[in-house]
């Protein structure tokens, strides 16, 4: 869905066209010019329906529906102000679907438009809500895979959805294929979700590979692991040695050992103890599924919950405060209806979202958390 024309028109008209059905594009005319308030309040709420129709009628279709995937971005207006509006109804009325989302933040160096702070936080606000599971993503990221991994001089989005998509069939395969230890998306948000908002991901792929290119050296289990575990493979910018892991799961596909499997997880916690909090013991996740993906004997994809996932949360929240404080472009946003109070909360919302990451990084095993009780006489 978007809300112009112009880009499902080039997706209908492109080599994967063929596979979606005619009836499920729905777009609009105006666009929502990256503006998060049309996206969320004027523009999308009136194509919102005929999206909510297309889904109920895949979700009729469905044996077992396990829930749904949202992929958009947070720097515009329609991913981020329409995308958070789907997730939302959705939610009412699914209530007890997964709900996973694969989200592009901003990056920080390139910036593709000046409202992208204030749009991204209005998303993250939503997210935290209406969300079970985030999988952090971003370009620069991804660019730099495919520059230093890849070596690829010139990388493409095509390029960059390449890497997207070879973990998102990762992180669902064990869904479509047999496997010896299977995982879903609820398994996987029971294992990986310690509180309820901390479900901002990390993901990783090993093996890396370029699109088209064929992988002739098969990788052994401790390689992929490896590779899987290292900060320059993560695709999203934050540096998982800043921070510490609360829980991560490792999907391996292809013919696979699980005592191999389950070794090497053993040896990755034990070998890096201090990058994993010590309050949650055996905090890896494992699940081998045994159809590997086209190309390849074996591959690995990581989901890892990190606190130092907040550094993406600081970096778009100082630049919103930054712009936020001149009301810098405000009045596009109230134009379409919204107050600032909205922006404030959004704003609040998500310095408590990294200040909680904050405390759960710092937390030691020999913390005694106060009872409720105890809580408020100590306030008081």
């Amino acid at each position: 869905m978007d809300l112009e024309p112009g880009v499902l028109d080039s997706v209908r008209a492109g080599p994967y066209g063929k596979i979606f059905r005619p009836d499920n594009f729905v777009f609009g005319q105006s666009g929502a010019g990256n503006n998060w308030a049309k996206g969320h309040y004027t523009e999308g709420a009136e194509l919102i329906d005929s999206v909510l129709d297309v889904v109920r009628k895949e979700a009729e279709n469905c044996d077992c529906l396990q829930g749904f995937q949202v992929c958009h971005s947070l720097g515009g207006g329609t991913g981020s102000g329409m995308g958070t509006l789907l997730i939302s109804k959705m939610r009412e009325e699914f209530p007890d679907r997964m709900m996973l989302t694969f989200s592009v933040f901003p990056s920080p160096k390139v910036s593709d438009t000046v409202v992208e702070p204030y749009n991204a936080t209005l998303s993250v606000h939503q997210l935290v809500e209406n969300a079970d599971e985030c999988m952090v993503l971003d370009n620069e990221a991804l660019y730099d895979i495919c520059f230093r991994t890849l070596k690829l001089a010139n990388p493409s989005f095509g390029d960059l959805n390449h890497l997207i998509s070879a973990t998102m069939s990762g992180v669902t395969c064990c869904l479509r294929f047999p496997g010896q230890l299977n995982s879903d998306l609820r398994k996987l948000a029971v294992n990986l979700i310690p509180f309820p908002r901390l479900h901002f991901f990390m993901v990783g792929f090993a093996p890396l590979t370029s699109r088209g290119s064929q992988q002739y050296r098969s990788l052994t289990v401790p390689e992929l692991t490896q590779q899987m575990w290292d900060a320059k493979n993560m695709m999203c910018y934050a540096d998982p040695r800043h921070g510490r892991y609360l829980t991560a799961s490792a999907v391996f596909r292809g013919k696979v050992s699980t005592k191999e499997v389950d070794e090497q997880m053993l040896n990755i916690q034990n070998k890096t103890s201090s990058y994993f909090v010590e309050w949650i013991p055996n905090n890896v996740k494992s699940s081998v599924c045994d159809v590997a993906p086209t190309g390849l004997k074996m591959s690995s994809t990581f989901i890892g919950n990190s606190t130092s996932i907040q550094e993406m949360f600081k970096r778009v929240g100082e630049q919103f405060t930054a712009m936020f404080r001149r009301k810098a472009f405000l009045h596009w946003y109230t134009g379409e209806g919204m107050d600032e109070m909205e922006f404030t909360e959004a704003e609040s919302n998500m310095n408590d979202l990294v200040s909680e990451y904050q405390q759960y990084q710092e937390a030691t095993l020999d913390d005694t958390p106060l009872e409720e009780g105890e809580r408020e006489f100590e306030e008081a």
